[in-house]
């Protein structure tokens, strides 16, 4: 059934749509990632113009991540005191990240700009991802020493416990941390979960036990700042697009949110990783390929 989005000015598959929804959503519940970074340049793929893709995904990003808090906090697994330090960088993050944008826009080259940012950070995640599943399925990964912060964590000042996490550290390490994905929250439609898992596990390192859920509660809210940022500066909210995926993703993170404690977590990273990077390479295709015809004409 095909619907037509009135901001991206184009017809698309609903059902389509819906089912990239789900995946993404998915993505969401098992590994506690908003999923924005496959959602975008999959919207990309499937034709729609990266400026209203990265927008868009950013609203479908907030209710994946409603669905998988929800999913967490019954768990407990969700250390709040950390997530509202997370969530003010990240609010503040979304203010700067909105001013870029523009920037970009005024330039005319904001389209080019997200698609080459995207392939520079899917190879990047999908070669680490491969990496680490494969040592992992192999058994040539050595042993983990004992997790730790990072030594300039340790040394920033006004230190602080955040006991659900396991730590005494500065919050002027989180903020920033949330400030920088707050910024690529805004400019490329991601939660910023992928870079935030890791960062929580081996530079603050809070314990395995609350990052997933952590990291979804940051995403909420910091990705519900930048679609109110979008809606209100740059106009590239489809909310039609927006809904679609929403429908999918909503369900999606709370059966991904049971699946995690199943699966075998090695294949899972490694399936996601060659995911990734074939993503990665259609953009590239997409940048360097001659089309048949270079010069179109779109009614007005």
């Amino acid at each position: 059934m095909d619907i037509y989005l009135p901001i991206a000015n184009l017809s698309v598959n609903a059902l389509v749509i819906v089912l990239l929804g789900t995946g993404v959503g998915l993505l969401s519940g098992m590994f506690g990632v908003g999923g924005g970074f496959l959602t975008t340049p999959l919207l990309i793929v499937y034709g729609i113009p990266p400026t209203v893709a990265a927008a868009s995904a950013a609203t479908q990003v907030t209710g994946a991540s409603v669905s998988g808090v929800y999913a967490h906090l019954r768990r407990g697994g969700v250390d709040m005191h950390m997530g509202g330090v997370l969530v003010v960088g990240g609010v503040l993050g979304s203010l700067a990240g909105a001013g870029i944008f523009r920037l970009l826009q005024a330039s005319g080259q904001i389209d080019v700009v997200i698609a080459a940012i995207y392939v520079a950070m899917l190879g990047f995640i999908g070669i680490l991802m491969g990496k680490e599943a494969l040592e992992a399925i192999l058994g040539t990964k050595a042993k983990a020493a004992k997790r730790r912060h990072h030594p300039l964590v340790a040394s920033l000042p006004f230190r602080m416990r955040f006991y659900a996490s396991g730590l005494y550290i500065s919050p002027l390490a989180p903020l920033l941390l949330g400030f920088f994905t707050g910024i690529l929250t805004v400019l490329l439609g991601i939660g910023g979960g992928f870079i935030l898992v890791p960062a929580m596990l081996y530079i603050l390192g809070m314990s395995t036990g609350v990052v997933v859920g952590t990291s979804l509660f940051q995403t909420l809210f910091v990705t519900a700042s930048a679609t109110l940022v979008h809606a209100t500066t740059t106009k590239a909210v489809d909310i039609v697009l927006a809904a679609l995926l929403l429908l999918g993703s909503v369900t999606g993170a709370q059966l991904g949110a049971r699946l995690a404690g199943k699966a075998r977590p090695e294949y899972l990273r490694l399936a996601l990783a060659i995911v990734v990077l074939l993503v990665a390479l259609r953009i590239i295709l997409g940048l360097t390929w001659r089309p048949d015809e270079i010069y179109t004409v779109e009614p007005l």
